[in-house]
């Protein structure tokens, strides 16, 4: 099995040179429609990334940056070009460093790179006028390279150790003012390949499937199944926008071929929904060979309809470790099951005094936290594992409920996950406002748990007018929210959500406000936040 992305795209390039790898979109100004979805097969796709790592190694070699060297990539992630930047790093011998969009304050940036002792920063164009003060050389993103690019000397792809860092992600929610570096090494990179090689079989003997791109290659999540599409000579098409409409999807089935449908659990939901009502989506969807989803679970009742009606997987990962468990899939009562992918070491530890009914499941059955062992190769950087014992913990909470088989059951810590399937600090952000507006909150709770970003529920100290004490706590927690994620951020008033004291819901012993409870009891208000029809 191939050891490298670089090594999967040298093979695939002659075992698949003329079958497509990609479809990039052809889009009328005028109406955004696609008006044709170009193919780039794989042997080009080859020649493209050599061209970009011959057109970088050129810039950096003028700047005396060394071969090795840590490079920022602050991009979208959704592109073809973004990915030949990613690639084209790589094959130039550089280790990339990558940033999404979605992080749009340059001080955290900066800061990032400074903690990889990153060398050089190449920015998205949106970028150009916040970059004056960059703690390193910044280059633009390039939508295209000098043809004399194509041709020349290109160094021959050096043998890297297993401890090497071939590349540095970084946690998709905030911690302690910015996410953390998530160095990933050779060894990691390994074990992702084979991952990603099982998960990826081709459905269609003989011939390479077509999928979607399913979020940023700036995260393991889509960097990952790439992995996998290319390895097997598949095609991944390039959506317009990530949460395409349904008209796109029909269009991707219909004009590209798509047979595996991969979406973030959010985005397939809508879907799901859309499909219950127009029979034309729910035969295109019923006849493709997978509908897989992925970041969190999906809402019960369109899990339960889409598991009837469509060949419905289940991946579960994270942003450390990469897709870790599948389900079972079919149409047995076990379908939603989730079990371990091959060639991985992991267990299910006990967590002490914690069972299902005390996280709103009613059952007794005994919690277990899922932990990568060290042993596994998909372990992350020791940076980010347990000082006591050297393995993952995930903080992901199962029941076994068969030999192998685990259902999940959340989580047992403050985190939730945004609609993109990308992590938000509840707590961080409940203790801000604790800490800020304390003299007029008498408590408060984060929800949004699969929503575009969190709303805040606040119950005052006493009768305060409305208005005043939601521009209050903004104005309070702006230069807090200024150093997260896009979606970690509550900015504006109408995601605070003011209750009477002692309104929300509360545990029976410590008097806990009960996330998941706030989340059910003013589920249409919230609906209404993010203007949502059901």
């Amino acid at each position: 099995m191939h050891s490298t992305h670089l090594a999967i795209v040298e093979s695939s390039a002659t075992l698949y040179a003329n079958r497509a790898a990609f479809y990039v979109p052809a889009v009328d100004t005028t109406t955004n429609a696609v008006f044709e979805w170009r193919p780039v097969n794989f042997a080009q796709f080859k020649l493209d990334i050599d061209s970009y790592a011959r057109y970088w190694t050129s810039i950096f070699e003028s700047r005396n940056i060394e071969k090795n060297s840590v490079i920022g990539l602050w991009i979208g992630g959704f592109t073809y070009l973004d990915l030949l930047h990613v690639y084209g790093l790589s094959r130039a011998g550089y280790i990339p460093q990558l940033f999404s969009l979605r992080l749009p304050n340059p001080d955290i940036i900066s800061e990032l790179l400074t903690r990889a002792d990153a060398k050089a920063l190449i920015f998205d164009a949106s970028f150009k006028d916040v970059l004056g003060n960059a703690s390193v050389p910044i280059f633009p993103f390039q939508t295209s390279v000098d043809p004399s690019f194509t041709e020349g000397p290109l160094a021959p792809i050096a043998d890297r150790a297993l401890d090497d860092t071939v590349f540095i992600f970084h946690t998709s929610g905030s911690t302690s003012g910015s996410p953390k570096l998530v160095p990933c090494n050779y060894r990691w990179l390994q074990a992702s390949i084979a991952k990603s090689h099982q998960l990826s079989v081709p459905k269609r003997p003989g011939q390479g499937d077509v999928t979607t791109w399913m979020g940023s290659v700036c995260h393991i999540g889509q960097s990952f199944m790439l992995l996998g599409a290319l390895y097997h000579g598949s095609c991944t098409i390039q959506p317009t926008v990530i949460t395409f409409d349904t008209p796109e999807l029909l269009d991707m089935i219909t004009r590209c071929g798509l047979n595996r449908l991969r979406q973030f659990a959010a985005f397939l939901a809508k879907n799901i929904r859309a499909a219950q009502k127009d029979p034309q989506l729910r035969s295109a969807l019923a006849g493709l060979d997978e509908v897989l989803y992925s970041g969190m679970p999906l809402p019960q009742e369109e899990e339960k309809w889409a598991y009837a009606h469509m060949p419905l997987k289940n991946l579960f990962g994270s942003t450390e470790c990469g897709a870790t468990l599948t389900s079972v899939g079919g149409c047995g009562n076990d379908a939603h099951l989730l079990r371990a992918l091959e060639k991985t070491d992991y267990a299910f530890l006990p967590i002490d005094g914690l069972d299902a009914n005390g996280l709103g499941h009613h059952s007794t059955a005994q919690m277990l936290e899922f932990v990568v062992l060290s042993t596994s190769g998909d372990c992350p950087d020791a940076s980010l594992r347990n000082a006591n014992d050297g393995h993952f913990h995930t903080g992901d909470l199962f029941q076994e409920v068969a030999p192998g088989l685990y259902l999940s059951c959340g989580r047992n810590d403050d985190w939730i996950k945004s609609e993109n399937s990308l992590r938000c600090d509840t707590k961080a952000i409940e203790d801000n406002v604790r800490e800020t507006c304390g003299k007029f909150v008498l408590d408060c709770i984060v929800v949004g748990s699969g929503r575009p970003s969190p709303t805040l529920f606040v119950e005052a100290v006493g009768d305060m007018d409305e208005t005043k004490l939601k521009k209050d706590i903004i104005r309070k927690t702006r230069a807090f929210h200024s150093r997260r994620y896009l979606h970690e951020r509550i900015t504006d008033p109408k995601f605070i959500v003011v209750v009477p004291r002692l309104t929300l819901p509360r545990t029976a012993t410590k008097g806990n406000i009960r996330r998941k409870a706030v989340e059910d009891q003013f589920q249409s208000q919230l609906d209404t936040i993010y203007g949502l029809v059901r």
